[in-house]
């Protein structure tokens, strides 16, 4: 994706990250609709922060820290909220904090999705070779004739577009073993 999606938090922009970075997701629409029903004698509205457009079905998402979910008028809120949205056959998702270290690799590997900084021969080359197994610190070898911080940034390229994929539970490292992607 190459367009901008307002965010309000830091905590929207770290799921529209974790979205950018996952392949099945195509689009992000920001705050895509108001949804209003009657309950309990009352008009309820509630705006959803995003949907995303997938591969399989959409999915609304409601961002909110985790200490809030559990507030009794913002879970009565996505309570009712997840009703309509699975109802029309879609997912519905509460997306609160992530996993620290999850976050700041995807962080970082997000300052390589911009393709068009990087040499297209260099990607193919990259793409030509069989980095299954190699460790990340190593990787940049493989291509002597090729500077190592242009090959660096290519791999890292490689690892946001999931060309290559390595495990981004533990901070990123030289000791990474890279995989070709399932």
């Amino acid at each position: 994706m190459r367009d901008h999606v307002v965010y309000e938090s830091r905590l929207e922009l770290a799921r529209l990250l974790f979205a950018d970075f996952d392949r099945s997701v195509h689009g992000i629409v920001a705050q895509p609709f108001l949804l209003q029903t009657v309950l309990e004698g009352k008009i309820r509205k509630h705006i959803p922060d995003y949907l995303l457009l997938t591969d399989q079905v959409p999915v609304i998402v409601d961002v909110k820290p985790l200490h809030r979910v559990s507030r009794p008028e913002v879970a009565f809120t996505f309570d009712w909220t997840r009703q309509a949205v699975e109802a029309r056959g879609w997912k519905y998702e509460v997306w609160s904090e992530p996993p620290t270290v999850e976050l700041e690799n995807i962080r970082f590997l997000a300052g390589y999705r911009r393709d068009w900084l990087l040499s297209g021969a260099l990607l193919e080359e990259l793409r030509g070779i069989d980095l299954d197994g190699v460790p990340l610190g190593r990787a940049a070898a493989c291509l002597a004739g090729r500077p190592g911080p242009q090959v660096r940034s290519a791999i890292h390229h490689l690892l946001w577009t999931q060309g290559l994929v390595t495990d981004l539970d533990q901070p990123l490292g030289p000791s990474h073993t890279l995989r070709k992607p399932a």
